[in-house]
């Protein structure tokens, strides 16, 4: 049974009255029929729905919508914004990574929001109704939440306020700690909810365990640089019995033309209950059921297809007859569903990694699309292949841009598209613009990025050997040539999760992580030849967003320092 994420809100009200006419007599009332802050955590049910409510919002800000989750792709090595607009998306580091930018401060909000929560949770335990295992299982989650946001806070801000206790009333003295003491918090944190989590097996699909507090806690331990530890946490998700890289064809389409890695994106594939021991923790998914966030007529979930798939429904360019060689709405197959061409992959995600080995599983022309065949029947060009005609095509457009390029079929579902966006069952025509959600499951933690990780820890205590060991177990599955350890490097490292995780990662946590989303950036985004500003002014600076100029303003208190190149607003 998969578990959906609920919200609950608590609505608060302090009723005073006057008893006679004594004006100083207060009447408390505590209410018993209403939920308020003094009846709402009473019971391991009303803690459990609080814990559903970090879920939600953990999952607002990584997975759900077109806008802030793909804030982590957008301007990276991984790919930019070629849609011409220099002031979002990271357009242009110099127009949209601003101290008062709206990015900028939901982020930091939305974290702070998981922090308050789960700080509330904590600090109301003591005086609720629930036995000791109770409050440990509760303590256990809410803690990972909060390392979750501290971890992913200081990865993208640096040293930021450590707030641990429940705020009742407004503060306007917070000073930022350390960007280690952040992560040590973090540590501290992960390190609880590891030793007190369940084991994966006994959890439901999506349901927060002890593999995963472990695999983040190795990851801030390799922030930390204590590689020992990193290499101790990565081990235990690695050597838990019950996980194992998927390595022979399974699922919901196993029977289709495809290969194992195909699979783990096929919709319904990513969960434990139907065999997928690669998953560690798996954001859930339903189209059109309350709880599932997924809506068939509006554009939420999460919204990979919709930005990183191309548009060749709208392709400008007619056959020898006028007729248009796409369907329009876009289709569910290979051409990308209902993409709009907005996040277009850098020469070196297209290319440049694959030079390594071409015949690598994870760049076959079912996971890499490349070419595709026109899919209007009245086209005399139907069934040919797109590659065919680029010549023509690039003598008729300035730029094919966002129409047609090379992107990764784990961010749509093609044949598996819910049948409510079909205004034609036959043909399969996409109802609307609202259909670009990539309708699957979503990986938020995979156990081939703990192999990627323990590879880091490794590379960081000089175990070489045992780095290109974790490495190749990856590019094994992959069919892909091995590594040898002289030849790894971050760069390696950095590469090869790309292979792996592509648009799956969040890829600016990682760089901003390793300082190394400068020197990335610029030497990979080099955007469009006759644009100048997709990515390539980055500066040193962006390294780390800056701090919220509102969180500055109201901080009245005390100083909320600024990082280094971010001008007082």
């Amino acid at each position: 049974m998969k578990l959906y994420n609920h919200i609950i809100f608590f609505a608060g009200i302090l009723l005073i009255g006057l008893t006679g006419c004594d004006e100083s007599a207060i009447l408390e009332e505590v209410p018993l029929d209403f939920a308020s802050p003094e009846n709402s955590y009473i019971t391991f049910s009303d803690f459990n729905a609080a814990v559903y409510a970090l879920y939600d919002q953990s999952r607002v800000i990584l997975s759900d919508g077109e806008h802030r989750p793909l804030d982590y792709i957008y301007g990276t090595d991984l790919g930019y914004n070629g849609a011409n607009q220099l002031n979002v998306r990271f357009g242009s580091y110099l127009a949209t990574l601003l101290p008062t930018s709206g990015m900028v401060e939901f982020h930091w909000r939305q974290y702070y929001r998981v922090i308050s929560g789960a700080n509330t949770i904590l600090n109301r335990m003591e005086n609720s109704q629930m036995n000791n295992e109770q409050k440990t299982v509760i303590e256990a989650q809410a803690r990972l939440f909060r390392g979750f946001a501290y971890r992913n806070l200081a990865h993208l801000y640096g040293g930021v306020p450590l707030e641990l206790e429940e705020v009742s009333s407004p503060k306007t003295d917070y000073v930022r700690a350390t960007r280690e003491e952040v992560y040590l918090q973090a540590a501290q944190d992960l390190t609880f909810a590891a030793a007190n989590l369940p084991g994966i097996t006994e959890v439901r699909d999506g349901e927060i365990n002890n593999l995963a507090a472990y695999h983040m806690l190795a990851e801030v331990y390799v922030s930390l640089e204590q590689w020992n530890d990193a290499i101790e946490a990565a081990s235990m998700v690695i050597n838990d019995p019950n996980t194992a890289l998927m390595t022979e064809r399974f699922g919901s389409l196993s029977s289709e033309p495809g290969d194992v890695y195909w699979d783990l994106f096929r919709r319904f594939n990513q969960n434990r209950s139907v065999g997928n021991t690669e998953g560690i923790w798996v954001w859930q998914y339903e189209v059109d059921v309350p709880g599932g966030a997924i809506s068939s007529s509006s554009k939420i979930g999460p919204q990979l297809e919709r930005d990183h798939a191309p548009r060749p429904w709208s392709f400008i360019v007619r056959d020898p007859s006028g007729v248009a060689p796409f369907l329009p709405q876009g289709v569910s197959d290979y051409t990308g569903g209902r993409g709009i061409g907005r996040f277009r992959g850098t020469n070196h995600f297209n290319y440049g990694i694959w030079h390594y080995d071409w015949q690598d599983m994870r760049n076959s022309e079912y996971n890499f699309v490349r070419d595709v065949l026109f899919n209007n029947p009245e086209s005399v060009w139907y069934g040919q292949k797109i590659s065919d005609h680029m010549p023509l095509f690039r003598q008729s457009l300035d730029d094919t841009i966002r129409y047609f390029y090379p992107y990764q079929s784990k961010v749509t579902t093609p044949g598996q598209h819910p049948p409510e966006l079909f205004v034609d069952a036959e043909l399969k025509l996409l109802n609307s613009s609202t259909a670009g959600t990539t309708y699957s499951d979503q990986y938020h933690i995979r156990l081939a990025e703990t192999y990627l990780l323990r590879a880091e820890a490794y590379l960081g205590n000089n175990q070489l050997t045992e780095a290109a060991s974790d490495i190749n177990v990856v590019r094994s599955r992959a069919n892909a040539k091995l590594v040898t350890p002289e030849e790894v490097d971050i760069d390696f490292i950095l590469d090869e999760r790309m292979r792996e995780l592509g648009v799956e990662e969040k890829r600016r946590l990682t760089l901003n992580r390793l300082g190394l989303l400068y020197e990335r950036t610029n030497r990979y985004c080099e955007g469009r030849p006759d644009v100048t500003n997709f990515g390539v002014d980055v500066q040193p600076y962006h390294n780390l967003f800056p701090i919220p100029f509102s969180e500055i303003e109201r901080n009245t208190g005390a100083q909320l320092v600024q990082n280094p190149g971010y001008a007082a607003e």
